[in-house]
């Protein structure tokens, strides 16, 4: 897959090692929202992304000189998993959550695989909205140790609501 094809002056690559502290920073600046809400720190703010770019599933969104965004993406049976999608809260809203996720879709289609599932906290209202508005069908709770998640799934063979159609802002 070409992971640094131009998105308007952007790329989305693999992430290296080095990229590591910068999409902690992103994560943390995300993600800081929610420590009182869950009461504790999200599992997101507790992951160490420079292993996880060695992993070689963690890719970045970025700029000439800034990354802007994160993906991390796993095979799972038939589908992808959405494991974290993080985008700085200050470049929110500019649509490049939207072309991660895009990105994971095209990953899936070029693996031949027929989903993308994702989970997110039974706290994060705001990450439940977005996934049902988006095509994502919620198919079961889990609780896994402090975390209650809730789990969604997209199938790419049917004709449901696109990421790609969903609202801009």
């Amino acid at each position: 897959m070409q992971t640094d094809a131009p998105l308007n002056g952007l790329i989305i690559r693999r992430a290296i090692a080095d990229d590591g502290d910068s999409v902690k920073t992103i994560v943390d600046a995300a993600y800081s929202m929610y420590i009182e809400r869950l009461g504790m720190l999200p599992n997101a703010m507790r992951s160490d992304y420079g292993a996880l770019a060695e992993s070689g599933n963690l890719y970045v969104l970025c700029d000439e000189q800034t990354i802007l965004g994160a993906v991390l993406l796993t095979q799972k049976d038939d589908s992808i998993m959405v494991s974290n999608l993080v985008v700085h809260p200050d470049d929110q809203g500019k649509g490049y959550g939207r072309e991660l996720m895009l990105f994971a879709e095209s990953l899936a289609h070029e693996l031949r695989l027929g989903a993308i599932t994702l989970f997110t906290n039974e706290l994060m209202h705001e990450n439940i909205r977005l996934y049902s508005k988006t095509g994502f069908i919620e198919t079961h709770r889990k609780t896994e140790g402090d975390f209650n998640r809730v789990y969604f799934r997209k199938s790419l063979n049917s004709p449901t609501f696109a990421f790609s159609e969903a609202p801009r802002n």
